[in-house]
């Protein structure tokens, strides 16, 4: 004779699940019979001026009118301050020649830009007013094309 397919952990299985069904129907007969019922004004939850959620409606003496043709509901549009092939200019704050790289102050909005000298026309100095093109860098905005500015 065989033996019994159904293991000791599958029978403790079997009835923790129909200890949990019975327990379910049991809460949802005591529900029936306390009569509460879930109504849609009872889950009703208002936003005070402050943002702070409370169960009581809002003074309506409080109540701000707001224009509806005033509320933009589209979304920002990422456009670039500058274009890559616009013409800067701008001041040499600090440049290392033996490491070759340093940083140039933008003179219209004073951003940082850094400098390769793989992008040098010309030598440059710290101090130095100098044009450039402004593209983008492995870590931020890096100056192109860059050449001492002249008059």
């Amino acid at each position: 004779m065989g033996r019994s397919q159904e293991t000791f952990n599958k029978k403790e299985v079997k009835n923790k699940k129909e200890k949990k069904r019975k327990d379910k129907a049991k809460k949802k007969l005591i529900k029936k019979e306390t009569g509460k019922k879930n109504s849609f004004d009872d889950m009703i939850a208002y936003v005070d001026e402050y943002g702070k959620i409370s169960s009581t409606p809002p003074d309506p003496n409080k109540k701000i009118l707001v224009e509806a043709n005033g509320i933009e509901l589209s979304a920002t549009k990422n456009e670039p301050a500058q274009k890559s092939d616009y013409i800067r200019k701008g001041v040499v704050t600090f440049f290392n020649e033996s490491k070759g790289f340093g940083f140039i102050r933008d003179m219209d909005n004073n951003q940082s830009v850094f400098v390769h000298a793989n992008n040098l026309q010309e030598i440059i100095k710290e101090n130095n007013i100098v044009s450039f093109e402004i593209g983008k860098g492995p870590k931020g905005p890096t100056a192109l094309k860059v050449k001492l500015f002249k008059d």
